[in-house]
């Protein structure tokens, strides 16, 4: 529109500079009409204004109702940002300075300590993943064949051994017993009579010859090899029909029935009828590693023998004593395989699970303890922070030992530097140095725990402060000693 506008402006111009220029009227109209009407093409080319009805306001294009929007959202976000901004920095303010006032109204810094104590510390060697194995473990087969018209057990009981498990059909095997016997009568009949004519022979030694004699007596020899030979098919139908009543011969767990009642069982079947494991007394074979072999070795002829712990995740199931040793280390994982036995009188355990078994080696007698928290590594020493009576601690070195688990607590033996009696800094000694005042908050169980009860390792990520003022994961050599 602006270039069709200039256009027309200029092309008015000219037709001015006519009107200026012709000598004659004629020229002088037409140039006149020229102007006026590109003057009314252009006046409606462009349309004029239209004023706003009423009070309300002129029409926004929608790019710019959106620009507006979004930029008012955007205050309103900063201002929410800054507002929490503001009220974190003055919390943090606050707490500084009522720590700042604390420590100058002379109260000190709170901390959690615990007694030293004097007693036993149990040395454990950890076991790797061990597994249940029953003693005994017994799939009942059928050894006749026949008709099984009776299943006398409960899916899952607890069987005991001759217990009536299974009844196959006796009656072929009671008609074979009948027939053995009769034969055997039959023949015993025979060795009677041969016997008989023998005694008469030899009364009468002028009435026979020798050789009547002889044959008379190898007859009742004769007689009496048929006779054992009945007996002993007399024996073997017996035993058939025994076998035709199936019991337990195990105490044990039977698991599920395997073959129903009214089927036709054989001898020579793989699948059996039942599978009864027993459980009652148990055990758990599990490896350990080649550098625990000396202790345990030399310990495993001791009388009473090693006590040995099954635990499953943090609970204690059973606890039962070692029995064998394995004859050689695995080449493949550095292992050698143990087997513990448990009671198993309240059937903690079950055949096939996969536990942690912990050995102990040997019990510290009346040794020094503490919590294994309390212990902080410097450069070249180990140390705790002591809470003195005045409320300051001071640095103590100390010469620690074997860690373990005391009645749920991870303990550790200290050979050198610390008294029964005294208190040692368990937690909040990140803020500590020698002098420094604090406030014991609570004396007792610390609330750094291990990973697992009976954990002989310090949980992952547990910080010791040193004495040059950083804090690091620090790992050290445990169950020494």
């Amino acid at each position: 529109m602006r270039i069709g506008t200039l256009s027309v402006a200029s092309f008015a111009g000219r037709g001015r500079l006519l009107l200026d220029a012709a000598p004659t009227e004629r020229y002088h109209w037409k140039a006149k009409s020229i102007v006026q009407t590109m003057t009314k093409a252009d006046t409606a080319a462009v349309p004029a204004p239209q004023p706003p009805r009423g009070n309300q306001p002129p029409l926004l294009p929608v790019r710019q109702k959106r620009r507006w929007f979004w930029t008012l959202w955007l205050i309103v976000g900063l201002l929410v940002v800054g507002l929490g901004c503001f009220i974190v920095i003055r919390v943090r303010a606050g707490s500084n300075a009522a720590s700042r006032r604390d420590l100058t109204n002379g109260k000190g810094i709170p901390v959690d300590a615990a007694t030293v104590q004097r007693g036993d510390l149990p040395i454990y060697v950890d076991g790797l993943l061990g597994t249940v194995t029953p003693l005994q473990t017994v799939t009942v087969h059928t050894r006749i064949d026949g008709e099984l018209i009776k299943v006398a057990f409960e899916e899952g009981q607890i069987v005991h051994q001759g217990d009536l498990l299974a009844q196959i059909d006796p009656n072929p095997y009671k008609a074979s017993l009948e027939q053995a016997q009769g034969q055997l009568a039959k023949d015993q009949a025979s060795l009677k009579d041969a016997q008989l004519d023998l005694g008469r022979f030899k009364q009468a030694p002028d009435a026979y010859t020798v050789q009547q004699i002889d044959t008379q007596n190898a007859l009742v020899e004769q007689d009496n090899g048929i006779v054992r030979s009945d007996q002993g098919a007399v024996d073997s139908a017996q035993v058939n029909l025994d076998y035709a009543t199936i019991k337990s011969p195990v105490t044990g767990r039977i698991g599920l029935r395997l073959v129903d009642q009214g089927n036709i069982v054989h001898a020579t079947d793989t699948t059996g009828l039942a599978v009864i494991t027993q459980l009652q007394p148990i055990t758990v074979v599990f490896p350990i590693q080649q550098d625990a072999i000396p202790d345990v070795v030399s310990r495993s002829e001791s009388v009473p023998p090693l006590k040995t712990v099954a635990m499953y995740q943090d609970q204690v199931l059973a606890i039962g004593k070692l029995i064998a040793v394995d004859s050689a280390v695995s080449s493949a994982t550095g292992t050698v395989n143990l087997k513990s036995q448990f009671d198993n009188s309240k059937y903690e355990l079950f055949p096939g699970v996969q536990l942690k078994v912990r050995l102990l080696v040997k019990t510290m007698k009346n040794v020094v303890l503490v919590p294994s928290e309390a212990v902080q590594t410097g450069p070249d020493f180990s140390f705790v922070y002591v809470a003195k009576s005045d409320n300051t601690v001071e640095i103590r070195k100390i010469q620690p030992g074997a860690d373990q688990e005391v009645d749920g607590q991870d303990m550790m033996a200290i050979s050198d530097g610390l008294s029964p009696g005294e208190l040692v800094v368990t937690n909040g000694v990140d803020k500590l140095d020698a002098g420094t005042k604090v406030v014991v908050t609570r004396i007792g169980t610390s609330t750094t725990r291990p990973t697992t009860r009976f954990s002989t390792t310090r949980p992952g990520g547990h910080v010791r402060r040193s004495l040059t003022g950083d804090s690091t994961p620090q790992a050290d050599s445990r169950n020494s000693g």
